[in-house]
């Protein structure tokens, strides 16, 4: 038995959404708590340790994005060959709603995962620091997952 269209898009959007947030939950169990700080003349350099973060992080982001790519293409798209019109289509009011949560969650979930992975990545490219009592951190702990869950949110109601 084939696939229906309609069932491949939905497998594709769950797939890419699904990886998503395995993506930020491992970056977020690979991130380590801290570099460490390593005096210098009148600095602080904050070495650490090799890890993906930054890179699973950005898969996350790529990730979530076709998720959300897709899901607007699941909505606009011609089922069986016959494109309902859009002004038809908005003026449901379940799926208005659906589609207004369905965006808002997945638009804060990418801005959270962009928020996450960026500043992570500032801590390790700005490693020199004037303040003698740096500590060297990383980005906040929960950060990187956080958005996988809210992203899951959606998954489940869709």
């Amino acid at each position: 038995m084939a696939l229906s269209q309609t069932v491949k898009i939905a497998l594709a959007v769950s797939f890419f959404g699904v990886l998503a947030f395995v993506l930020g939950v491992v970056a977020e169990n690979k991130k380590p708590p801290s570099g460490t700080p390593i005096q210098g003349k009148g600095v602080i350099i904050c070495q650490y340790p090799s890890d993906q973060t930054v890179l699973l992080g950005s898969l996350s982001i790529i990730s979530l994005f076709i998720s959300m790519l897709l899901g607007f293409v699941s909505v606009f798209y011609p089922y069986k060959g016959k494109s309902v019109p859009t002004e038809v289509l908005f003026r449901s009011t379940t799926l208005l709603v659906f589609f207004t949560i369905a965006v808002g969650v997945t638009v804060l979930a990418e801005g959270m995962m962009m928020w996450a992975t960026i500043t992570e990545g500032f801590h390790r490219s700005r490693n020199v620091h004037h303040n003698l009592e740096y500590d060297c951190p990383t980005a906040k702990t929960g950060s990187l997952a956080a958005p996988g869950f809210w992203l899951s949110m959606q998954l489940s109601s869709g």
